[in-house]
């Protein structure tokens, strides 16, 4: 089952991913004056942007595939999961992603402060799929 594997596999960057800017960037981000704060989050979110997003696709797409090819229902739950991921994004962290890109650094204060902690208890929800997600391949791999 190795398309099975392979979507753990995926999973699991994704959500350690999540569980590392929940646990570590974010905290130490939120150190820095306000300036800085909003220029750190700007380049993290670019870079993160590019990993995260393929990493959602290609989970969903191995989770359905090994459902689809006979295995375990939880192939297609975690596939939901990892899907999940974009329309939460676009509906309603991306705008608050468009509001910080949109301030300059140099105009950074109070309002950008909070909205980037606003944006990540938005970011905590892609951390709860994730893990779900890598639990019901889990649990899919396990079955088979």
């Amino acid at each position: 089952m190795l398309g099975g594997a392979l979507a753990l596999v995926v999973a699991s960057l994704f959500t350690g991913a999540a569980v590392y800017i929940h646990a570590a960037e974010q905290p130490a981000r939120l150190r820095l004056n306000d300036e800085g704060l909003l220029q750190e989050w700007k380049l993290a979110y670019l870079r993160g942007y590019a990993m995260q997003a393929p990493l959602a696709v290609m989970g969903f797409v191995l989770g359905a595939w090994v459902w689809y090819r006979g295995g375990h229902l939880g192939f297609l739950v975690g596939a939901l999961c990892m899907l999940a991921n974009w329309p939460w994004t676009l509906l309603v962290i991306r705008p608050v992603n468009n509001q910080l890109m949109a301030i300059e650094p140099n105009a950074a204060g109070p309002v950008s402060r909070a909205l980037i902690e606003r944006w990540n208890a938005l970011h905590l929800v892609r951390t709860v799929l994730g893990s779900l997600a890598v639990a019901t391949f889990l649990i899919g791999l396990l079955a088979d």
